[in-house]
């Protein structure tokens, strides 16, 4: 393994929560790059230490000072971290994967990227969705034109977050950083200005807080794209429901797969049901009427992990080999139209964002 050895690039992963946990077995499991180390302040149990076989620091400069500095790192801290371990990858010139959201508040976010910039190192986000094969195959369809002209998306992310969820280790959730919007919401901002391009005005109506934590739990939101496309979009962390991502693609093996839709995509020429990919419309010759018959072609999508293929990604930026998928710039955006949407609700009026930037 020598040769090949030297041709893995080297990647660290701070924060061994859930999420960094996940990172680094895909890591372990990826033969072009090679886990060297983790940062986690939180004693980490042994047996997770010894599954994973590599040194954990306490900080990040023990990680710099110690003697196998990384090329890069994986970012899995709590949301209002981000930006200070960020900016200490980067001025030791590591290129970082962040988890989202890539800040909690637009200036700093904005400070990380230039950052970045400034340095030449690479700034990713994990927007992880974006590579699912789901996302991939609706992405074509919308692209393709089978729909026609799209002229409205519908969405869900409604679920119910147990009590433990915001317990210690993982109290921070209770606070206005850790609601629904800047942990789950994101990531469908984030795919939905992937598949329609940027969101220019938003207006939230907040649900009724069931548990009387700072952190957000829902809200009823429209949106309004540069394109013209309009939305509307529940997200619920109180609710029974099998209408959320996680479960509707089965990529989160800690979520019970249901099938179930949570996007639907409306034009002139057919609707789109995410994730299966059904394509409701006219058949050929049939008068376009509500009263003419329906007919629905089935999806059909092809089976990949979003997490390898993100990691893979990751490691093609480092070399040079293509440009992200998801850069800072991309998360910032996301970040932008979820900071929109909260003073929607905070202040009850619309809120238009400037995209011209």
């Amino acid at each position: 393994m020598g040769n090949a050895s030297q041709d893995q690039i080297s990647i660290a992963v701070i924060g061994l929560g859930l999420i960094g946990r996940r990172h680094a077995q895909t890591i372990l499991e990826e033969p072009g790059a090679r886990l060297v180390a983790v940062v986690d302040p939180v004693a980490v149990p042994k047996i997770v230490l010894s599954h994973f076989k590599v040194p954990c620091y306490p900080t990040i400069g023990d990680l710099i000072a110690g003697p196998a500095k990384p090329q890069c790192a994986v970012v899995c801290t709590p949301n209002d971290t981000h930006v200070p371990i960020g900016l200490e990858l980067i001025k030791d010139g590591i290129h970082i994967l962040v988890e989202k959201p890539v800040s909690t508040d637009i200036e700093s976010g904005q400070q990380l990227v230039q950052a970045a910039e400034e340095a030449q190192v690479k700034l990713l986000v994990g927007h992880h969705r974006r590579f699912n094969p789901h996302i991939i195959r609706a992405k074509q369809v919308i692209e393709s034109r089978t729909l026609g002209n799209i002229i409205a998306i519908n969405g869900l992310w409604t679920a119910f977050k147990p009590l433990r969820y915001f317990q210690a280790p993982t109290e921070w959730r209770q606070s206005s950083s850790g609601g629904v919007l800047l942990i789950n919401m994101i990531h469908d901002i984030d795919l939905l200005q992937h598949l329609f391009g940027p969101i220019t005005r938003v207006y939230a109506e907040r649900t009724t807080s069931q548990r009387r934590y700072l952190a957000e739990e829902g809200a009823a939101i429209t949106l309004r794209f540069a394109s013209g496309v309009v939305g509307t979009f529940l997200i619920c962390d109180h609710t029974p429901s099998p209408h959320i991502f996680e479960a509707g693609t089965g990529e989160n093996p800690l979520i019970t797969k249901t099938g179930e839709d949570f996007y639907r995509v409306f034009g002139t020429e057919g609707t789109l049901e995410i994730p299966d990919c059904r394509i409701w419309s006219f058949a050929e010759g049939e008068e376009k009427s509500w009263s003419s018959k329906l007919v629905v072609e089935e999806g059909g999508v092809e089976e990949g992990v979003p997490f390898v293929s993100q990691l893979e990604h990751f490691l093609r930026v480092v070399k040079g080999e293509e440009g992200p998928m998801c850069s800072g710039a991309d998360g910032l955006r996301a970040l932008i139209v979820c900071e929109a949407i909260k003073r929607s609700m905070r202040d009850e009026v619309p809120v238009t964002i400037d995209v011209s930037t």
